[in-house]
């Protein structure tokens, strides 16, 4: 069935902000500005303040579901004094399927480790190029598929295994190019970049824990996603801001990217900004993309299927690897072209594509089954992250 001009929009805003959101977060590292003192010029490198401002576009997803709702109730008190009689017999369908009640709290671990894994890869940004950063988040289903096992008793299918062994084949293609080749461009040596692409598979395994802790609480409590991604940005926003405070006091060594040495730095982030405005317009990309991403992604789902955005989600790292190359931000290595490849083979795996083009040959309408719009636990882990 060809896709309306709705379903293609929201498949061309999913792919666009997704691919705005990483590039926005490296545009904002890339910059080089004065900080307080006004004299020497370093990067834009405030991982934590940028994970702060990810979780204010996050939290933004809540009065956007409060407003759906309102306009789904009103659109049913319209339907139910137009036709009664008729209406009497027929439940109708919000777009955010109301939920039962339930404690806001239950999501406070699921925000940890969100606001865990944000950061760190926030960090990992700062040392590895983007093109990397984004294959190499898909190690998720990797983490996700071993913990959905353990902790929520599935079992996988061998498309599952298939799955995930060709992502550890991608992954390690991924590594060797960097080692090989050091493509980042960031002004790091080896180590860093080395040191880099490990703290992304660390906030993968992180953010697994939080999708799985997600999926319990959302197949037991029916919360709408919506719903879910904005209470959690409230709670990541509020801690991490708070956090801000002693962030600004404790050393970080070689993790540091500001003069004081010390995990982040709000003043000089500011001082920064002041000084080169451009600043402020990567950061405010980068907030207001996670949000329509995220409204984006949920919609796609919903709309088409999951595989479809499984699919939009690997077009997106395409898309960010040939921006990365075209704005020179990186160079290209052969060694990235195959590892990419086995990651999607490995992604469209995992994520039934294969069943869901067998469907389409015998049915003709692949997006039809309702358990294809169900989001797979593990396909696409940008909920809240960088999501990028």
């Amino acid at each position: 069935m060809a896709w309306s001009r709705y379903q293609l929009g929201l498949a061309a805003l999913m792919l666009l902000t997704g691919s705005i959101n990483t590039l926005a977060a490296k545009w904002a590292d890339n910059f080089s500005a004065p900080g307080c003192d006004g004299k020497e010029e370093h990067k834009f490198q405030h991982p934590f303040l940028q994970a702060a401002g990810m979780f204010l576009g996050e939290f933004s997803c809540l009065p956007v579901f409060y407003l759906l709702r309102l306009r789904d109730r009103r659109r049913a008190h319209r339907d139910r004094d137009r036709d009664r009689d008729r209406d009497r017999d027929r439940d109708p369908a919000p777009a955010p399927a109301p939920s039962r009640p339930f404690n806001a709290l239950l999501f406070l671990p699921p925000a940890l480790c969100d606001m865990a894994g944000t950061s760190i890869m926030y960090v990992a940004l700062n040392m590895t190029s983007a093109s990397s950063f984004q294959m190499l988040r898909g190690s998720l289903i990797i983490f996700t598929g071993l913990l959905s096992v353990a902790f929520l008793g599935r079992r996988l299918e061998w498309s599952h295994w298939a799955g995930i062994v060709l992502t550890i084949l991608g992954l390690a293609l991924v590594g060797l190019a960097d080692l090989r080749g050091n493509p980042g461009g960031t002004g790091h040596g080896l180590a860093d970049v080395i040191t880099g692409d490990l703290l992304i598979l660390l906030a993968q395994a992180i953010v697994s824990i939080q999708m799985v802790l997600e999926e319990k609480f959302i197949f037991s409590h029916d919360v709408h996603p919506l719903r879910a991604v904005g209470t959690e940005g409230l709670f990541g926003f509020s801690i991490l801001a708070l956090l801000l405070v002693p962030l600004s006091f404790i050393p970080a060594g070689r993790l540091s990217g500001n003069p004081r040495g010390v995990l982040e730095d709000p003043a000089d982030a500011w001082c920064q900004i002041r000084r080169e405005p451009l600043i402020l317009a990567a950061l405010l990309g980068n907030i207001g993309s996670i949000s329509f991403f995220n409204f984006a992604g949920i919609s796609v789902t919903r709309e088409l299927s999951a595989t479809t955005r499984t699919v939009l989600d690997s077009l997106r790292t395409l898309l960010v690897w040939a921006l990365s190359l075209a704005l020179r931000w990186e160079r290209f290595h052969a060694l990235q072209i195959p590892g990419f490849a086995l990651l999607l083979a490995g992604a469209a795996l995992y994520n039934g594509l294969h069943r869901a083009l067998r469907g389409a040959r015998n049915t003709g309408n692949a997006g039809s089954d309702p358990q294809e719009r169900e989001a797979l636990l593990g396909g696409d882990g940008d909920g809240g992250n960088i999501q990028g």
